[in-house]
């Protein structure tokens, strides 16, 4: 379905300026989530309802995620939530950052650097947020943003593949383009998670084929190949990753999706973008990556970039100008 258009307060993501520099602050490459930011430092709901509440599903799910990380915010959300009882949203926000509040407690590390009491305590949190979503998603069985929640505490409470797919499923059959939930889905089935190769590479794929022209789920064709390239050893990752049919999958995919004539930008195309072209460029698959690149300008996603040695911002300026360079 086509996201709803921002309500006037809100500046549109594709009216967004491109930065001076290279810049991977999501409130500088994307200035129109300030506000958005300024209400929840300032504990003003009325406000945050409103920017949330004027953004279509994906950049919703974007600038709740974005929300949700900015640090004590916790207590406004719960007065929210307390003063409207019967709002899915405030409920929900509670929930989700519980969740973040559990992860940076356990952090991103693999099990065995992470201490017991972490777990604990990271467990604590998310039973806590598990709590209010089963509510929201019984009252309001189709609400996107609480299935999304449960999709992140299915996976850190380690509650397996088939019940992160129920979960999945439920609310794919109300919103079945939802980016942020595909995306948590695919972290599921990578096999850190108990997942397999073949899994993670064929929900990729089945999203990409049955998303709109112009959609976002090409790109988790780009993250599904990123996943697939960090659990292999040397020299089986640079062989994979550098591989013909890798390179032309990634480009079909993003063909179809944020390189579409169709496609609407918004929040998440600086993270769409960056793993496309830090995927090919890690592949030796310069010229592959340069409409990517361009795309981007100075803006870039700490995330993908990140798994590369050294400095994420270098990685990305040192690939940019190989790849402009080669086509110039």
């Amino acid at each position: 379905m086509p996201p709803a258009e921002p309500s006037p307060s809100v500046e549109p993501p594709s009216a967004v300026p491109t930065p001076t520099g290279p810049q991977s602050d999501p409130y500088v490459t994307m200035p129109a989530l300030v506000p958005l930011r300024t209400a929840a430092q300032a504990g003003d709901w009325p406000a945050t309802e409103r920017f949330l509440t004027g953004l279509g599903d994906d950049d919703r799910a974007y600038a709740v995620r974005m929300l949700t990380e900015i640090e004590d915010t916790e207590g406004y959300l719960e007065r929210a939530a307390a003063e409207n009882p019967d709002d899915p949203l405030a409920r929900t926000l509670v929930a989700a950052r519980y969740v973040v509040v559990g992860w940076n407690i356990r952090t991103h590390k693999i099990p065995k650097y992470v201490s017991r009491d972490q777990f604990k305590r990271f467990h604590e949190w998310l039973r806590r947020a598990e709590e209010l979503l089963i509510g929201i998603c019984a009252d309001h069985p189709s609400y996107a943003l609480a299935w999304n929640a449960r999709l992140a505490t299915a996976r850190g409470l380690e509650l397996g593949q088939s019940e992160a797919r129920r979960r999945y499923d439920r609310l794919a059959a109300h919103h079945p383009y939802y980016f942020a939930s595909q995306r948590h889905l695919l972290q599921k089935l990578c096999p850190k998670w108990g997942g397999t190769y073949e899994s993670l590479h064929e929900f990729a794929r089945t999203c990409a084929d049955a998303a709109p022209p112009g959609g976002l789920a090409g790109a988790l064709v780009a993250d599904a190949h990123l996943e697939h390239w960090l659990e292999l050893d040397e020299p089986a990752d640079a062989e994979y990753i550098a591989s013909p049919e890798v390179r032309d999958e990634l480009t079909e995919a993003a063909a179809r999706s944020v390189l579409h004539p169709d496609h609407r930008p918004g929040f998440w195309d600086v993270t769409c973008h960056s793993l496309f072209a830090m995927v090919l460029s890690a592949g030796g698959h310069h010229a592959e990556a340069v409409p990517h690149f361009k795309a981007l300008g100075e803006r870039f996603d700490r995330h993908p970039w990140g798994f590369l040695p050294g400095d994420p911002e270098s990685q990305f300026v040192n690939h940019r100008t190989t790849a402009l360079t080669l086509t110039s």
